[in-house]
């Protein structure tokens, strides 16, 4: 069994690359869309650094579900990727790499703005104990079943709203 796991799951948005990076590369927009809001409804959140891309920081403290840890976006191409470092304190402690690509596609059939591919990766270690535990927690299935549901609402949040 590998050292490391990596989780991947893509969706097509339908919206433009550069309305996607924004809500991606802001972390204060990610409490629009991200599929952890609602495990801690008291969850505290900090914001430090720069409001957006590079240098932007995010830190959580919650219950036992949410835990607690820190993201830190370390590269941001606009309007293409958003690279982050991720570290987990609590439940255990994790350092982990989370890449959004957001590839631009041609808009659909009557549409007027363009459509996205965006694909979600996080790479992270797969230690002794994750390794005994992969049959019962199956990061494949634990997170990207995260990943999927943050994407269909990124999707929804990134969606143009019909005037009027």
């Amino acid at each position: 069994m590998s050292s490391t796991y990596t989780v991947e799951r893509s969706r097509v948005v339908d919206a433009p690359a550069d309305r996607v990076y924004q809500l991606v590369a802001d972390f204060e927009q990610w409490t629009r869309w991200s599929p952890w809001e609602d495990v801690d409804p008291q969850m505290e959140r900090r914001y430090s650094g720069a409001d957006s891309g590079v240098g932007a920081v995010y830190s959580w403290a919650g219950n036992r579900k949410a835990g607690s840890g820190r993201m830190e976006i370390s590269r941001a191409d606009e309007p293409r990727l958003v690279e982050i470092a991720l570290e987990f304190e609590k439940p255990f402690k994790s350092s982990n790499l989370t890449v959004f690509t957001i590839d631009p596609l041609e808009p659909a059939a009557g549409a007027d703005e363009g459509r996205s591919k965006v694909t979600w990766r996080m790479t992270g270690p797969r230690p002794l104990l994750l390794k005994l535990l992969s049959p019962v927690m199956n990061m494949e299935k634990i997170v990207g079943t995260d990943f999927e549901k943050g994407l269909a609402r990124l999707a929804e949040v990134a969606r143009p709203k019909p005037a009027g």
